[in-house]
Parts: C-alpha cells; sequence; structure tokens
C-alpha cells in the first residue's frame, strides 16, 4: 500500500513549502481540481523541480461525452503525471474511449476511475443514483475494469468487494482516510490506515492531517511506517 499526499492548501506556495518538507519520503502528490484550475501546468513543473522522481496523482475526474474525454486525457499526456481519473458514470464507452486513445502511447499514466465520492452518504447517493453504494460501486467499478482501466477510487469498504469482482490486480484508491482517529470534516465514509489494508487497498490518499499538523513530515513518517 501506498501513500498519496493531498496538496489541497490555499496557495501554490503553500504547497510547494509542504512538498519540501516531505521530499525524502516516498510518497505520491495528489494535485486535485482546485490546485490545478489555480496554478496549472507550471506547478506540475515546480513539483519535478523540488523532486524528479516524484510520482504525481492528477485528480481531475473527467467527466463529459467520450470524445472531449478522449481529448482531455490525450492533453494529460504532455504533463507528465503518473496517474489521473475519469468519473465512471459517464459510462463505460466514454471509459473505453479514452483507453483506445491512449494506445498508442509507449507509457502512459495509470487510468482510475471514481466510483462513488466518499462525501456521499446512503441518502444522497441513492437520490442521486436510485441504488444502494455498495452495489453501484460494484457496478462502476467492472464497467471500469472491462474498459480496460488500471483501477478506481473508491472508500475502503468497498474495496475487497471490487478486488473479488475484478482482478487483485485492479488497483484501489481511497480518500478520506483519517490515519490517527481525526475528525471527518467533508467526508462521510472515512476509514484508518488498519481498514484500508485488511481490505487491500492499494492507495491512501492523506490531506488534512498531514498538511494542517505543526509537522508534517513527522505525520507522514508515522503513516508510512504503518504501512
Amino acid at each position: 500500500m501506498e501513500l498519496c499526499v493531498a496538496l489541497d492548501l490555499p496557495t501554490m506556495e503553500e504547497n510547494l513549502a509542504l512538498v519540501n518538507t516531505i521530499k525524502s519520503y516516498p510518497v505520491w502528490l495528489k494535485v486535485g481540481l482546485r490546485a490545478y484550475i489555480r496554478d496549472g501546468e507550471p506547478f506540475i513543473k515546480a513539483l519535478k523541480e523540488i523532486n524528479p522522481e516524484c510520482k504525481i496523482f492528477l485528480d481531475l475526474k473527467l467527466y463529459d461525452i467520450p470524445n472531449t474525454m478522449a481529448d482531455a486525457a490525450e492533453s494529460i499526456m504532455g504533463l507528465g503525471v503518473d496517474m489521473f481519473n475519469v468519473h465512471a458514470s459517464a459510462g463505460k464507452i466514454a471509459m473505453q474511449t479514452v483507453m483506445e486513445r491512449l494506445k498508442k502511447y509507449e507509457q502512459r499514466p495509470l487510468v482510475l476511475a471514481v466510483t462513488a465520492l466518499t462525501s456521499f452518504d446512503e441518502d444522497e447517493f441513492k437520490s442521486v443514483y436510485s441504488e444502494k453504494i455498495a452495489a453501484k460501486a460494484d457496478q462502476f467499478a467492472k464497467d471500469s475494469y472491462e474498459a480496460g482501466l488500471d483501477g478506481v477510487v473508491c472508500s475502503a469498504f468497498e474495496s475487497a468487494s471490487i478486488k473479488l469482482i475484478t482482478s487483485n490486480e485492479f488497483l484501489t484508491l481511497t480518500p478520506g482516510i483519517r490515519p490517527f482517529g481525526e475528525d471527518a470534516g467533508d467526508q462521510q465514509r472515512v476509514a484508518t490506515v488498519e481498514l484500508a489494508q485488511k481490505e487491500h487497498v492499494d492507495f491512501i490518499v492523506v490531506g488534512r492531517p498531514i498538511y494542517k499538523s505543526e509537522d508534517p513530515a513527522a505525520v507522514v513518517e508515522k503513516i508510512i511506517e504503518k504501512l
């Protein structure tokens, strides 16, 4: 299991300062929607300047018509990131179109699909998708697997089930990890590192428990010790 640190601070300067403090640790760096809209490709380049070996997860959750998603995915190829994601609810055809477009590249990033956002509780999810989270997450994961993606973004609670209906090699990445029992904030389906390990999660995403700490490097070190 690998640790992915969410770079969700209010400014690029704060995010870069955080990365400088943890650059010696073997972690992935997650660049989300706010950071990328605000800071764009220069932010990606700045991260690589701090640590040329760092792995970057571009968390934009692409969701559009199939051709537009494939165009966006091809544009992402020029950024030098190591993983990005799409929304599984865009449909199997859209996901297949993305993967078909990327076939011409010798090396490509990992591509994951978002199943159910971890901010959903059962009631809100059902009002949108008319199904329970677990059942729909399994369906989205199966669609993603059949479309040729590398894995899914899900909560830790769905990871083991998803691997059972797809493959043990099908990756699961789980946000909403609270390694030391921190407050859940705006997340509903949070989990501990121990639960993520039990559920065979491949990547855990940790944000606030790290970047709100007075000593982010110490928190990262403690999490890595748990892994």
